[in-house]
């Protein structure tokens, strides 16, 4: 599975430099010198990058190859993509990455299904989950110990205990 670390925003200079605006919590891991990025659409092909700069809360990163402000413009829009496969497993059992999350079944504590976990949404407060229920509603969980005790990844499952009304919502 292809995973989005970033999107190229716009070209910057006339060196063929890009503008990325970074999704990842480990941009000093990910975006170095070197390191070959696949991009979405793929036809674009993956992207080596020769250089890597902060500016402004984004990167300012030259690929080898795109010589000039043409060449970054053409860029423009490409997402920014590593395989799940190279991402290590989180040392702390309680922090999950969103693709872990994404496609697990949601059920209250005697097990009955509620629906599918189809999203994550990163609040100021807490992330929430995107809940697709039984009846084809949405409803955003809050992803806290207190609504969701339990998440157990082997068994493609998240154990809810929402409050009154919250997936009435």
């Amino acid at each position: 599975m292809q995973l989005v670390i970033g999107r190229i925003i716009r070209a910057h200079g006339i060196r063929g430099e890009v503008v990325v605006q970074v999704t990842t919590d480990e941009p000093a891991t990910r975006y170095t010198a070197g390191a070959t990025l696949a991009t979405d659409p793929a036809a674009a092909g993956p992207l080596t990058i020769e250089s890597v700069r902060p500016h402004q809360g984004r990167l300012i990163i030259a690929f080898d190859g795109v010589l000039d402000r043409d060449g970054a413009e053409a860029l423009r829009g490409l997402r920014l993509c590593i395989d799940s496969g190279d991402v290590a497993p989180h040392a702390d059992p309680d922090e999950f990455l969103d693709f872990q999350l994404v496609g697990l079944t949601a059920v209250d504590r005697a097990g009955e299904n509620l629906g599918e976990v189809v999203g994550v949404e990163h609040g100021p407060a807490a992330d929430l989950l995107v809940l697709r229920r039984t009846d084809g509603g949405r409803t955003l969980v809050p992803f806290v110990r207190a609504i969701v005790p339990t998440v157990d990844l082997d068994a493609g499952r998240v154990v809810l205990t929402p409050p009154e009304g919250l997936l009435d919502l």
